[in-house]
């Protein structure tokens, strides 16, 4: 009778309007952010769709670990300039379809992640571009202005903050993940939420740039725990959770502290599972292993065929690609890889489903979250749960002029200016 309810009320009005007979229960990444902090010291994946073949495994994880989920896809990868087949307009519609085929019924975020904006030109474009996302089903985006100055990054925010519906989940970053600029700070993202605050914008997430990194590569640092603490801890009292970016690289242990330390409910997840529906062998938190010859090892029982993947290397050689950029090979390979026998799609998708599902029940503690979504959707009434926070500064202390005055000396002192 919950999932009934909530089937019927938390659904938000574009995933009615382009599934109306769909039992899929696709909802806000607010709902997903309330699930995990009602439950606590947990985390939810947010798994990055490169492939239909990742979403369908990602899906058939959490409705083993009645975990409530994030399927995601980012700009760079799904994007106008998609190097994925897997994107923002389409996303949803594969989420929704493998929903009923499979009968999900746990809670399901479509989010698009790292909507970056480097410019003023991208602000203009966002405009029209984001409200095309939301009529194509997305549910929650990340508005990634972090490449900009504190003062741009802020701005870029509040202005396409119209373009993005109340009820969707809304993400937020500071410190360029991977960036030159060095690690994230408390005034950098004090600077951020203090800002959108006064204009009343309220994130459900705050990415930060706390050691990750993206791509294959293994850290000898990784996520910084105690950093990610501090300025979580220094953010409390406007009710904003933490995103984690960029996984790899950390293992189990520190995937654990991540949840169970601080205020993260979301966690990206993206190459280590690329790697998985292609059968490459990787260690227990996703880093691809490399053979004598710094060549991938292709796991002849798992993923895709070996006679398949011979062709992948050959493309990729062929086109200059170095292993770092094999995430390229996705949108040339995807048809291709529908035309393989229905065992080896299959084994594609369960290598992803195995890894999730232990990720979910083991590391990150979303087992068991979903019920707990459909009962924030029930308590609320509506698909729309409202922010978490409340304003808590003062317009006037905010306005554009006094942004970049406020910049200006932050970057001049190194420090942020209370009022």
């Amino acid at each position: 009778m919950s999932f009934q309810k909530a089937l019927e009320i938390g659904r938000p009005p574009n995933i009615v309007r382009l599934f109306p007979n769909s039992r899929a229960l696709i909802v806000s990444g607010k709902v997903i952010d309330r699930a995990m902090t009602a439950k606590g010291k947990a985390m939810t994946i947010a798994a990055n769709g490169r492939s239909h073949f990742v979403i369908r495994g990602a899906l058939r994880a959490a409705q083993r670990a009645n975990a409530a989920i994030i399927i995601e896809i980012a700009k760079s990868e799904g994007g106008a300039k998609a190097y994925c087949a897997t994107n923002f307009w389409n996303m949803a519609m594969q989420v929704d379809a493998v929903c009923n085929e499979l009968g999900i019924t746990v809670p399901v975020a479509v989010h698009a992640d790292h909507y970056g904006i480097q410019s003023a030109r991208d602000v203009e474009t966002a405009k029209m571009e984001i409200p095309s996302m939301f009529d194509a089903g997305i549910t929650s985006i990340a508005i990634d202005a972090s490449h900009l100055a504190d003062d741009e990054n802020l701005l870029a925010n509040i202005a396409l903050n119209p373009y993005v519906p109340k009820w969707a989940g809304y993400e937020t970053e500071v410190g360029e993940i991977k960036g030159k600029e060095g690690l994230s700070t408390v005034d950098e993202a004090l600077f951020l939420i203090r800002g959108l605050n006064a204009h009343d914008i309220f994130p459900d997430w705050i990415a930060l740039n706390n050691g990750t990194t993206h791509g294959i590569e293994e850290s000898a640092a990784g996520i910084q725990v105690p950093l990610t603490v501090e300025i979580h801890n220094a953010l409390a009292k406007y009710k904003v959770s933490g995103a984690q970016h960029g996984t790899s690289g950390n293992d189990s242990k520190r995937l654990r502290q991540i949840a169970q330390e601080t205020r993260t409910t979301k966690a990206n997840v993206a190459t280590a599972l690329q790697m998985l529906t292609w059968g490459v062998k990787v260690n227990e938190y996703g880093n691809a292993f490399l053979d004598e010859n710094g060549e991938f090892v292709k796991l002849s029982d798992q993923g895709m065929t070996d006679q398949m993947w011979a062709e992948m290397v050959a493309y990729a050689k062929n086109s200059g690609l170095k292993k770092g950029d094999y995430k390229k090979l996705n949108l040339p390979f995807e048809n291709k890889l529908f035309g393989l026998p229905r065992e080896i799609r299959e084994r594609m998708a369960k290598g992803v489903e195995d890894f999730v599902y232990e990720l979910l029940t083991n590391v990150f503690n979303a087992r068991d979250t979903a019920p707990l979504a459909i009962d924030a959707i029930l308590q609320a009434g509506s698909y729309d749960l409202g922010p978490k926070g409340t304003r808590m500064e003062d317009p006037a202390e905010w306005t554009e002029s006094k942004i970049r005055e406020r910049a200006t000396k932050k970057a001049k002192d190194g420090k942020n200016y209370d009022d």
